[in-house]
């Protein structure tokens, strides 16, 4: 009888040691798909092209990020509106209009506005580590294409996180790319969705490097993002990230 007992016993601690485990590799692989694309340092150049039923728009940008946390991104092209640019220190953001030659820190009242006219908000481009801390994780489905493993895993927020969505359904490969993001609005309602278009390696890594954000109701209305060049691990100034820099054209 005590031994049939303590077989149960570890049988039960088997299971709950699995299920640790399962757990941690799901946050241990959405952490892995926020460095991806960033390193320790990154440089990269972008085109951004905004599609409307009435009319159409494409620019050019200039990127640099230090980990997950800071950023500054520039637009290049076309001249209307080359030095627009966005600054994101930790959890603070700044943009900058060259013909107002003025900075301005946004308000978290904001951070689920459009971006620059855009279907990405600030709120998209401020992803950091505290969205490791600001979400719990939960795996959906597992399935295998092409060889490779596939997991769609949900992002829940906790209680007392600040954010917009009330639940992010994301499509991860085993190698931590992103397939794809389905954003749900707080009654669990699917709003926007996020799809990669094209994985290649660039920079020596491997990730989605062609992306499309727009409304699930909405599919005449999109924007894409779209890597040309790219980067890592580069010696960079401290200076960059600054308010300072953000209003310079001087950063390359």
């Amino acid at each position: 009888m005590m031994k049939s007992i303590r077989v149960v016993l570890a049988g039960l601690v088997l299971i709950s040691s699995c299920a640790v485990a399962e757990e941690f590799d799901i946050r241990e692989l959405v952490l892995s798909n926020l460095e991806l694309s960033r390193g320790g340092t990154s440089y990269a150049e972008m085109t951004m092209f905004i599609k409307r039923p009435s009319w159409e728009r494409k620019s050019s940008l200039s990127g640099w990020t230090r980990g997950t946390k800071d950023s500054l991104i520039r637009f290049t092209a076309p001249a209307k509106d080359a030095g627009n640019a966005m600054l994101k220190l930790g959890e603070k953001m700044w943009t900058f209009n060259p013909k107002l030659n003025r900075s301005i820190r946004l308000p978290s009242s904001m951070m689920g506005q459009s971006w620059a006219g855009s279907d990405f908000s600030y709120n998209d481009l401020s992803r950091s580590d505290k969205y490791m801390t600001d979400y719990r994780f939960e795996l959906v489905d597992t399935r295998v294409e092409g060889g490779k493993k596939i997991y769609t895993i949900d992002a829940i927020p906790n209680d007392d996180a600040a954010v917009v969505w009330g639940k992010e359904r994301m499509t991860l490969r085993e190698d931590a790319v992103m397939l794809g993001i389905v954003f749900y609005d707080q009654d669990l309602k699917p709003l926007k969705e996020m799809k990669s278009l094209k994985i290649e390696d660039l920079g020596g890594r491997t990730f989605s490097t062609h992306m499309r954000m727009g409304d699930i109701d909405d599919p005449d209305s999109y924007t894409e993002f779209e890597y040309q060049k790219m980067t890592f691990d580069l010696d960079l100034e401290d200076r960059l990230f600054s308010t300072f820099s953000l209003r310079s054209e001087r950063t390359r």
